[in-house]
């Protein structure tokens, strides 16, 4: 008997270890795509105002949230989930409104301030979400000194890592004028409201939800804040509408931006669910040094760079890369996992979950068994997403920019692979749950 509960246990931490390690893979990959969904900002700066690029990523965001969910589960399945969970609907609402106005904040940023000042400030949101994980979830409670000596450290060095990598792009000919302050603010701003967006995530993966399902609902409060943001303060939709219609050939660039970044972050919906927020965010923001390699390789923004230069990007990369791998390392154990699992009995008791149910969706097993099968209409939603890919597509024309295609492909490669390898492992060991 004891032998049996013995070759249990080992069954069980073996299992919750090939889980840390998805949930690493997942975060690498979210960061590699987080990173390339940042180039179509660039056309921010060729007289597009921030409120016809935000609403056009989100329109490809909108799409693509709900045609991946549609695509991997089928919408009987969200649905059933959803409704299982529907305490947890208006956090996914509130956790898409808090995106979106972070999502404009960025855009703002970056016109007043530039890319490279503009992304290390809002990056240390990684650190937000590690406090509100340590406050509200317990979060590295219990763990050994050695975990949390990792994970800090390597959340910090992904911090630091990312300013060394924006500064060593910042372009001497920047001029942000009198605005300077505004952008430091938005970009400041953009970070809290990320940081704080993390909370409905966890909330909801430690009460069973599936990230899928989260991301349905998600969509709909960032479309409805962006579409209220760009009418109260945008001016009038009637102007946003001209002026897209003026640039339409360069829409297509920006609805498949929303496309990529819906990629990297339902990757990041994974790694959050199973290494949680503390670890999970921090890795993701490895994107700074996928968005730097696009802007250096792709667009050849350090073309002319610098002694210093070329040593900021080689120290923030090489310090990226080790605070990727002390987070990656800093497994949960033994009173962590006990202290974790006492967080998912309070919501289960405020909301009266099943414990034990909870416990399986956590650990990547879908209890409730839902296959509901494919529908007509999510062969529907699907013909539609196409639809508006191919619409978009159709008038698209090259940005006028300088494009390096070789780089453009081999990048393009890279992400494909990580989809590749990414998509895979999920379904292998959770079959997206």
């Amino acid at each position: 008997m004891q032998e049996c509960r013995r070759i249990s246990r080992e069954s069980e931490q073996r299992s919750l270890k090939s889980l840390h390690w998805l949930g690493v893979l997942c975060g690498l990959v979210a960061g590699a795509w987080l990173g390339a969904a940042e180039a179509p900002v660039k056309l921010v700066t060729i007289g597009l105002s921030p409120w016809a690029i935000s609403p056009c990523m989100v329109s490809g965001v909108f799409v693509a949230r709900w045609t991946f969910p549609t695509l991997l589960k089928g919408t009987g399945y969200v649905f059933q989930d959803l409704n299982s969970k529907r305490h947890l609907i208006v956090w996914a609402l509130l956790a898409g409104s808090l995106w979106a106005v972070a999502n404009t904040l960025t855009v703002f940023a970056i016109r007043d301030v530039g890319l490279a000042v503009a992304f290390p400030l809002w990056n240390a949101n990684a650190l937000v979400g590690l406090v509100w994980a340590r406050i509200l979830f317990k979060e590295l409670k219990g763990a050994r000194r050695a975990v949390i000596v990792r994970v800090v450290l390597g959340a910090v060095a992904i911090v630091l890592a990312a300013s060394m990598l924006g500064f060593s792009s910042i372009h001497n000919g920047h001029r942000s004028g009198d605005h300077a302050a505004r952008g430091v603010v938005a970009a400041v701003g953009a970070c809290l409201l990320w940081g704080t967006m993390y909370i409905p995530y966890r909330k909801a993966y430690i009460s069973g939800m599936n990230p899928l399902s989260f991301v349905t609902a998600f969509t709909v409060g960032e479309l409805y804040t962006v579409t209220v943001l760009a009418a109260t303060l945008g001016g009038e939709l009637f102007r946003i509408a001209q002026e897209l219609q003026r640039a339409r050939g360069l829409l297509f660039w920006l609805f498949l931006g929303g496309f990529v970044w819906v990629v990297g972050d339902l990757f990041q919906q994974f790694a959050a669910k199973y290494l949680g927020i503390g670890r999970g965010i921090p890795l993701t923001s490895t994107n700074q040094l996928w968005g730097l390699a696009w802007a250096a390789l792709v667009f050849g923004e350090l073309r002319d760079a610098t002694r210093v230069r070329d040593l900021l990007v080689l120290g923030g990369s090489l310090t990226m890369i080790a605070g990727a791998a002390l987070i990656g390392s800093g497994a949960a154990s033994g009173r962590e996992r006990t202290s974790q699992n006492e967080a998912v009995l309070r919501e289960c008791d405020r909301y009266g979950l099943d414990y034990l149910q909870t416990l399986q969706t956590m650990n990547g097993v879908d209890a409730e068994t839902r296959h509901s099968g494919r529908r007509w209409w999510d062969y529907l939603i699907i013909a539609a997403a196409l639809s508006f890919v191919v619409g978009f597509a159709i008038t698209a024309v090259v940005p006028p920019i300088g494009i390096d295609r070789l780089w453009l492909c081999i990048l393009s490669v890279i992400l494909l692979l990580g989809l590749a390898a990414g998509t895979v492992h999920l379904w292998r060991s959770t079959s997206f749950s």
